[in-house]
């Protein structure tokens, strides 16, 4: 027994900052961050929030695969950045789709999230628990980004992305996924209770701050983690292709999270396999953490690209640190 993808969702804020417009805040330039990281632009949520956004792309997948509510069984909510702790994200969502038979609880597997919670999901379709779920991958790290360090302040943006799975028939692909805490360092997210910088609409009309309000700024060692990507990304894809016995070849498309295009290009030389199997979309939204690889799912499930019986890999990388890859067929 597996799981069958049949619809996907996503939701962006509407607020755009390109390259400028971090420029006027911290010393670089539009070229400068494009060839270091492949990003242009990045969503940053000024009335949108993390919840919001979840709702927005959860009742979009829904709409696209045909599937009411109340049909749904288990809702999960990958994120880092929630605007509510409890009642949590996902039935947050709940109440606002009205899905009412669904059980509902948030996962915080950062950049791997997305890959973690469909794994979760999985395990329970093949248990017979439940039958159909709802994934959402939704983040505001504007809000946890220190808007006056050059280093991080680049790379996030916000966004959400969902997708409705369904039991099927076909047997399943056995997943990988790792963690290594000792290495855990090298990209954090402490309490500061300081601003972060970033001079957007700090309060809205009821008087609620929206930005540089938050009180936890993240901290990343960027050589440390493109180190560690470029290393045991590679390596978890080869290992979840061993473990199902599934040739690079056969794989139609690599769905990466979407960190930094160097990172993607560097894995895919490293396995050998076309760059033009690795589909990209940072440079509209730069790195969304959990909601990146269901926000580009959307854009290729509803572009046509993604076709009925194509084999995908999914793999997901970040702070942990934690990465994983599993196999998917469209």
């Amino acid at each position: 027994m597996s799981a069958r993808f049949c619809g996907t969702g996503s939701c962006v804020p509407d607020y755009v900052m390109d390259n400028d417009g971090v420029a006027e805040l911290v010393e670089t330039s539009d070229s400068w961050i494009r060839e270091r990281t492949g990003i242009a632009r990045r969503h940053i949520a000024v009335k949108e929030t993390t919840v919001s956004m979840a709702n927005e792309a959860a009742k979009r997948a829904l709409d696209n695969a045909g599937v009411l509510p109340e049909e749904l069984d288990l809702i999960l909510m990958s994120t880092i950045s929630s605007d509510v702790i409890i009642p949590c994200g996902a039935c947050e969502v709940q109440k606002a789709i009205g899905a009412d038979k669904a059980v509902c609880f948030d996962l915080n597997g950062a950049c791997t999230g997305f890959v973690l919670a469909y794994n979760t999901a999985l395990a329970y379709i093949e248990s017979g628990i439940y039958q159909t779920v709802l994934i959402v991958g939704s983040e505001s790290l504007s809000r946890l980004t220190n808007w006056k360090d050059r280093g991080t302040c680049i790379l996030f943006g916000d966004g959400a992305g969902a997708a409705v799975i369904k039991k099927d028939e076909r047997a399943s692909y056995i997943p990988a996924a790792h963690s290594d805490g000792t290495r855990g360092e090298a990209l954090l997210c402490h309490s500061k209770r300081e601003e972060n910088g970033l001079p957007l609409q700090k309060n809205d009309e009821n008087g609620g701050k929206h930005l540089n309000s938050e009180d936890y700024l993240m901290q990343m060692d960027g050589q440390g983690v493109f180190r560690f990507a470029i290393k045991q990304v590679p390596e978890v894809i080869q290992e979840v292709l061993k473990k199902n016995g599934v040739k690079p070849e056969e794989i139609d498309w690599y769905i990466l999270h979407q960190a930094n295009r160097r990172i993607l290009e560097a894995v895919a030389k490293r396995m050998g396999e076309p760059v033009e199997k690795f589909p990209m979309n940072m440079e509209e939204y730069g790195n969304t953490s959990s909601a990146s690889i269901p926000i580009l799912l959307d854009e290729m499930n509803r572009d046509g690209r993604l076709k009925r019986g194509q084999k995908i890999v999914l793999a997901g990388f970040g702070a942990g640190l934690t990465w994983g890859a599993t196999i998917i067929e469209w």
